[in-house]
Formats: C-alpha cells, structure tokens, sequence
C-alpha cells in the first residue's frame, strides 16, 4: 500500500443528488415522527404540570432529523436542512405549534451543525454524535426558555435547559448514532460514507 493509499480520503463537501433524496427521505420521515411526538407532548404536560421543567427530557424526540440527517449524508448543512424540512412536514400534518415549528427547526438544525462544523464535517464518531445532541438539546432549550418560559424563575429555567441537553444527548445522540450503524449493517447506506467507514 503505498502512502497515498493510507492517507485518509479527503471529504467532499458537494451534495449529490443521492444525498438530496436521501436527506429528504429521512426528514419526511422524521417529520411524521416529530407530528405523532406532538399528539403526545399533550400527555407529557399533564404529567410534569406539577413541575413543568421536567418536560425538557421529552424534548429530545424533535431533534432526531438534524443528527441522524448530518449522521447519515456527511455534507455541510444536513443537520439544518433534515431539520427544517422535518418540520415542514410536522406543521403540514397539523402541529398544534403552528408554523413557529419552523424557527424551532431552523434553531435546532443549527445547534446540531455547528458541532459538526467544529469537527470540520470529518469526525462521526459516538462522541461527536452525543455532542451534536447535547448542542441541539441546548439550542432548544435557551429558544424555549426565551421564546415561552420568560415567565419561569431562573432556577425552572435553567433546569428546562439541562433536561432539554440531557434529552438531545440520549435520543438525538446516541439513539441516531444507533440507528445509523444498525441501517449501514443491512447495507441500506452503501452509496454513503456512513455505511462504509468504522466509527458508525
């Protein structure tokens, strides 16, 4: 092997058309996900009422797209665009939040993004993907806070924020990262990196 075959393969940045439609596969996906999340979000109130915050750890579910999108294409803007566009379906199917789902969205994608963009779209790997959930879980816990929690005292703040952290970790995080080396085991992502690289 010589040493330009041993040398890693520099990442391309460029989107394919194969990465496009697969990215729109996955959000539309999650976008029915994040609209069933919705119906029982109801539930989840009526149980925390007593201690509103709580309802942070349930927010994990709406953070899916951005990880498990960006897990999956490896390209610069996947996390926003899986984000975004999930939403767009949440708010089609009827989201009891209205368009206000799309700023969340456009919040959420971006927390996760930024992870990535730290890492240089290079790293994929267990870490990197909690990371990127806990940056998730954080962007949606500080919107919330600021957009409808103004009213809490900072201590309910605060811990809204970490719950909503904690959640984006566990289920953005580590449960996208699952579900994207169980997919590259059944070869369902060949035509990516993710189906072909160790650190899934």
């Amino acid at each position: 092997m010589t040493a330009q075959e041993a040398a890693p393969k520099k990442p391309t940045y460029q989107w394919r058309v194969v990465d496009i439609v697969v990215a729109a596969v996955v959000a539309v996906a999650v976008g029915v996900i994040f609209w069933i999340w919705d119906q029982i979000y109801v539930g989840v109130e009526a149980v925390t009422a007593a201690f509103p915050p709580l309802s942070g750890l349930y927010s994990g579910g709406w953070l899916i797209a951005g990880v498990l999108g960006a897990l999956i294409i490896r390209k610069p803007g996947a996390a926003i665009f899986c984000e975004i566009l999930a939403a767009v379906v949440e708010a089609l199917l009827g989201s009891q939040f209205g368009v206000a789902v799309l700023l969340s969205g456009l919040v959420q994608g971006l927390g996760a993004e930024v992870v990535f963009a730290i890492f240089r779209y290079r790293r994929w790997s267990l870490p990197v993907a909690l990371l990127a959930g806990l940056g998730s879980g954080l962007a949606l816990g500080v919107s919330e806070v600021l957009l409808y929690f103004v009213e809490w005292e900072f201590g309910w703040q605060l811990l809204y924020v970490i719950f909503a952290a904690v959640s984006g970790v566990i289920i953005a995080g580590l449960l996208s990262w699952l579900a994207v080396r169980g997919l590259a085991r059944t070869g369902a992502l060949s035509a990516f990196a993710a189906g072909r690289s160790a650190d899934v």
